[in-house]
């Protein structure tokens, strides 16, 4: 079953079939079941990771599933320049899509990937923008539904500041009938043009209480507080963000809940080590189902 969509961009352009067959086929590669069939999927393919920020689990997980699948990969990283800086970036997206036969880029600005596609002929995936962080997201749509079975009417609650994962996560939990309970500071959360964009705003809503986010939940998601590239606005977020630790106390409220994080956490922030340490914390297994929902996305955009 391809993708409509020739790219992966952001999750509001997916169907839920869409996203529902890519965590099913995720599903099945984790548990080894039909993985050998696309073993050689991407055998004579080179994919190409054009990275403006630095990255552990996106770097790593995208080149073990083109390997795993029998492609190679190429690596240009922020060392490298920042896309469409020595020339026009629809001159390189188009000198790109000759060499390569699919991109993973990872920006500053979600802008740069709009772009890129529209001049790139080949798959483009974004491994992470200002805007949005798909591949995350789908990634704890897997972890989620591993834990629970399901993911239709159950309750996320995001404590914290709403970013590009938050925002993703919105999309996700929209598309799969989840509701999404966000608590933020003021000026922190979810905009009013990003919500209007969302077609059941009803199963998303804001809070500036934490306990009242996360009662009934059945997971707890945060991240960090201050973002790559905000680091001039560490200590401003820090007295902001007073009291939205995700704490043993915290968690406490919601006791069914899992715990999640995207990662890299910054220990005692956001979240505290207790809770980040416990059986309840999922954070690994999210690390690790990016790899299996990459590799589904490959099979399905490059198929």
């Amino acid at each position: 079953m391809a993708l409509k969509q020739r790219s992966f961009i952001s999750l509001d352009a997916f169907s839920v079939e869409d996203i529902l067959d890519l965590l099913d086929l995720a599903a099945s590669h984790k548990a080894d079941e039909g993985a050998y069939r696309y073993a050689h999927i991407l055998q004579g393919k080179v994919v190409g990771l054009f990275f403006e920020k630095p990255s552990l689990r996106t770097r790593i997980s995208f080149e073990v599933g083109v390997y795993q699948l029998g492609g190679q990969c190429l690596y240009m990283g922020p060392e490298s320049g920042a896309l469409g800086g020595r020339e026009a970036l629809r001159d390189q997206a188009r000198v790109v899509s000759r060499y390569l036969d699919a991109v993973v880029l990872r920006t500053l600005k979600h802008e740069t990937i709009l772009e890129f596609a529209r001049f790139s002929n080949k798959p483009v995936i974004n491994g992470l923008s200002d805007q949005f962080h798909p591949c995350q997201a789908l990634g704890d749509m897997l972890t989620i539904r591993e834990k629970h079975g399901r993911l239709t009417g159950l309750k996320l609650a995001y404590v914290g500041d709403a970013n590009n994962v938050c925002r993703s996560l919105a999309h996700a939990c929209v598309k799969c009938g989840m509701q999404l309970a966000v608590a933020s500071p003021n000026g922190y959360g979810l905009n009013d043009a990003f919500l209007k964009t969302l077609k059941a705003p009803d199963l998303v809503s804001q809070t500036e209480d934490p306990v009242e986010a996360v009662k009934d939940a059945d997971g707890i998601y945060t991240d960090v507080w201050t973002s790559m590239g905000q680091e001039k606005e560490t200590e401003k977020r820090r007295q902001a963000f007073k009291g939205y630790q995700v704490s043993a106390k915290l968690a406490g409220k919601a006791p069914k809940a899992i715990v999640m994080h995207c990662l890299p956490a910054h220990r005692g922030e956001e979240i505290s080590d207790q809770i980040l340490d416990s059986p309840r914390s999922v954070v690994y297994d999210q690390a690790e189902n990016r790899l299996h929902v990459q590799r589904a996305l490959f099979c399905r955009l490059m198929t």
